[in-house]
């Protein structure tokens, strides 16, 4: 068997994938190992066949450079925004992660532990994968393996509890906004009482409140930009609870004995695919639907979300769009916005291998920190910033950056474990050598100082900057930067500011961890 493993690469990497699978989909109590079951199964079988890692450098490398720039495309749409509106957290966020590296460094100095495994301590104890191959770069060798392998699941098992100590509680978040948890959005009928135009219609220049169908005399039609509302008028206005009632007020009454909707001889409404490239990354207001159409786009469904189309909303592909035009348009529509669930299952080749590239050739870029030691960004922060920008970009004249959301997961999590097989099939060896050993204690006691104080600090800084406990929670998750946290939290409480709070930080919090192992490993 040790042989047959030996010889055939493709064949342990797709071995260890499926174990590792299993062991991941096991529930430990609250946690499940999801794809850090591959590191584990993988570390198993490098353990008993050392033979198994050899000629894996390429594959490690692929499957990091594809995690790391998908989660860049998909972070880089709110990160930059995320920067300014979310200032203290960010600050708040690189001073524990200073924090906890030195304490890292300075235990690990202490106990005697050599700097290639305290920094795959720190990067275990935040399970932060790309972190991980920072490590190995600065190490010139897969010795961080071991202390990411001893300190992943003290990371993920500490910060669970943090989590759960907070997730449901609440306590007074001055600085944070409403939850929306239960809050959709609904369309009511709306009987107009004044003459009033859109404009002077509390909300419609925020994008909160959408009016599509309006009724006048016997005939129905779509309202136009600029319009004017006239005694006698029905509307069909579409928005959240709180934001109807005061456009409602200004307008006039809801009446409940017709619903406009139910109309669709002269308008009607439907869902349409955003596939159609040339859409991707422009707004709402900027597809000029009702000049082109004499149509409105109402609402834009994008994964588990519904949106409000405000004009200012970037689409991307794979959105599925409601829009309301004469029944004579909708054809045009769909060809418009292209409507195929075929375009947005593909990847764009060009697109995707020339950020690929550009990622890849920034990982090349190499920097002179204080005191002289050389700094390069490397495989696993080059492609993350890359893909930052792009994602940030999501197009640039006729190239399209970003990804379908369906594909961008699939090839996140395909790169994740190619990634994690090969890690843990090189670090075996290291880690059946160490692991149940005196030195595997310390590092083992490293790792738990370093999400405690981390969990500790994030939960202080949430309390201090006024915010609520649940976006607390999701930016605890986000710090680590491990999704299983984040599906334990939401599945304790319903609130989006939990998947907002970890939206904003996890990529900020990688680019942050590997700075720190690069920084360790030079001092």
């Amino acid at each position: 068997m040790a042989s047959l493993l030996a010889a055939n690469p493709l064949l342990t990497i797709f071995l260890v994938l499926s174990l590792g699978a299993l062991l991941g989909a096991i529930r430990f109590g609250p946690i499940k190992l999801g794809a850090a079951g591959a590191l584990f199964v993988g570390l198993a079988i490098g353990a008993a066949v050392p033979e198994a890692a050899g000629g894996l450098e390429i594959v490690q490398g692929l499957g990091l450079a594809l995690f790391v720039y998908t989660v860049g495309l998909a972070a880089g749409a709110t990160f930059f925004r995320d920067i300014t509106r979310q200032g203290s957290l960010f600050a708040a966020a690189a001073l524990i992660l200073v924090v906890v590296a030195a304490a890292a460094w300075g235990m690990g100095r202490l106990l005697g532990v050599d700097t290639a495994y305290i920094t795959g301590a720190y990067a275990g104890a935040l399970t932060s994968t790309p972190a991980l191959a920072a490590a190995n770069d600065a190490a010139g060798s897969t010795a961080p393996g071991v202390g990411y392998a001893i300190g992943y699941p003290v990371g993920v098992v500490v910060t669970i509890l943090g989590v759960a100590a907070i997730v449901g509680k609440r306590w007074p978040a001055g600085k944070d906004t409403p939850s929306l948890a239960g809050v959709s959005l609904s369309a009511r009928t709306i009987a107009v009482e004044r003459e009033i135009p859109l404009r002077k219609i509390p909300g419609w220049r925020e994008g909160r409140v959408r009016l599509s169908y309006l009724r006048r005399g016997d005939k129905t039609r779509v309202v136009s930009p600029g319009e004017e509302l006239l005694p006698g008028d029905r509307v069909l206005l579409v928005s959240t609870p709180a934001h109807a009632q005061p456009a409602i007020a200004a307008i006039g009454h809801e009446v409940t004995d017709e619903h406009l909707d139910a109309h669709r001889e002269e308008v009607d409404f439907r869902y349409f695919l955003v596939s159609n490239k040339a859409i991707a990354g422009r707004s709402v207001g900027e597809l000029g639907v009702a000049s082109r159409f004499g149509g409105i786009i109402m609402r834009v469904q994008r994964g588990d979300l519904e949106l409000l189309a405000a004009d200012d909303l970037t689409l991307e592909l794979g959105d599925r769009v409601l829009v309301v035009a004469s029944r004579d348009e909708l054809d045009a529509v769909a060809a418009f916005l292209g409507d195929s669930q075929r375009d947005v299952s593909e990847v764009d080749p060009l697109g995707f291998g020339l950020g690929m590239l550009l990622g890849l050739i920034a990982g090349l870029i190499s920097f002179t920190l204080p005191g002289g030691a050389p700094f390069t960004l490397g495989m696993a922060c080059g492609p993350l910033i890359v893909g930052m920008v792009l994602g940030s970009l999501q197009r640039t004249g006729p190239f399209v950056w970003v990804l379908p959301q369906a594909a961008n997961l699939t090839v996140r999590q395909l790169g994740l474990l190619i990634f994690l097989v090969a890690v843990g099939l090189a670090s075996g060896p290291a880690f059946a050598a160490h692991a149940f050993t005196v030195a595997g204690v310390k590092i083992g006691a490293i790792a738990i100082v370093v999400v405690v104080v981390s969990v500790a600090g994030m939960i202080l800084c949430g309390r201090m900057l006024g915010l609520s406990a649940q976006r607390t929670a999701g930016a605890l998750a986000g710090f680590v930067g491990q999704p299983a946290i984040l599906a334990y939290a939401s599945g304790r409480v319903a609130d989006e500011r939990i998947e907002a709070g970890y939206a904003a930080l996890f990529a900020y919090a990688i680019i942050l961890k590997i700075l720190a192992i690069a920084v360790i490993a030079v001092v």
